[in-house]
């Protein structure tokens, strides 16, 4: 198997730390500085907006009601709340994100649409959740994997990077299982099933040059999932910066839960890897039941992910 490229540039090397923001379960407020964005803190190192629809109408003066964003607030407020955490923490990366389960309007993408609103708001760059309801994933009788998205998947990739050029960040959300499915990946656990293989074109392309991190959704894969190995299996083919996913919620498919000593466990892996880091979905989402170690809520696994990283300013407060 072919090792693609990496795209990262020199100063985006250090451990990442993204963070995504549930955007349903903010604050409502007109003040941006009481918006929860606002008040982050400063060792997540991007903060991933969900999420706005691939196929979004955004015609200007900061309108949301047509992009997929959930914010009980004004765009206005959203872009006021962006700069002041821009302002506290000038190295946070602010990412828009497009897709999500759900959202899949791939065909009638609108990233002209989604450039303008990145623009607007201020901030940093756009993170890639490309998802659909059955990505076709097949292997060939030679061993390889090919899948029915294979080309739109490369060609939604290249039309973002097109509107938004560097120094505009764009991250990638890979599927759990999306590196798996040939070499020395090829009977990882679960081996079958329409998303095995889904990145592996993507990785490979020349259009993965213009990503700059890519995160691993690790989890509602199953009980036979491990998240060290899909770590490994996407280091195979990324050569930047790698972010291993740690979700709020419980699985939804049987998967363990992460708690507190599972979580600081499951960046043992990360730490021999210079560029490895945390991806944690998401802020503003609660568990059900009591907080505690076998159930910890976002804030409990940021201090968990940052301390484990090696991070610096953990105590700061997560609002």
């Amino acid at each position: 198997m072919a090792a693609s490229a990496g795209g990262a540039r020199a100063e985006d090397t250090a451990r990442p730390f993204l963070a995504y923001l549930a955007s349903w379960t903010e604050v409502k407020t007109d003040d941006p500085e009481a918006t929860r964005l606002a008040r982050l803190p400063g060792y997540i190192t991007h903060v991933a907006l969900g999420f706005t629809r691939p196929d979004l109408a955004y015609d200007g003066n900061l309108d949301l009601s047509r992009t997929g964003l959930l914010f009980p607030f004004s765009g206005q407020v959203l872009k006021g709340a962006i700069a002041t955490l821009h302002q506290r923490h000038p190295t946070v990366r602010v990412l828009v994100s497009v897709g999500g389960w759900g959202h899949f309007g791939w065909d009638a993408r609108n990233f002209e649409a989604l450039a303008r609103l990145v623009k607007d708001l201020g901030a940093d760059g756009v993170d890639l959740d490309y998802e659909t309801p059955d990505s076709g994933c097949t292997r060939t009788p030679d061993g390889r994997v090919a899948c029915a998205d294979d080309a739109r998947a490369i060609a939604v990739l290249a039309d973002l990077r097109r509107v938004l050029p560097r120094p505009y960040v764009v991250s990638v959300a890979g599927w759990s299982v999306g590196a798996y499915g040939e070499g020395t990946f090829a009977t990882a656990e679960p081996r079958y099933g329409p998303y095995v293989g889904m990145m592996l074109a993507v990785l490979r392309s020349p259009q993965a040059r213009g990503i700059d991190l890519v995160s691993i959704m690790a989890y509602d894969a199953g009980p036979t999932f491990r998240p060290e190995q899909a770590f490994r299996a996407y280091r195979h083919l990324w050569k930047g910066p790698l972010a291993l996913g740690i979700p709020v919620m419980p699985s939804e498919s049987g998967g363990p839960r992460f708690t507190v000593e599972r979580t600081a466990r499951q960046f043992l892996e990360v730490l021999g890897d210079p560029q490895g880091g945390a991806m944690l979905y998401a802020i503003g989402l609660e568990p059900p039941g009591p907080p505690g170690p076998d159930n910890p809520d976002y804030r409990s696994l940021a201090l968990t992910i940052c301390v484990s990283l090696g991070l610096k300013d953990c105590a700061a407060p997560m609002p």
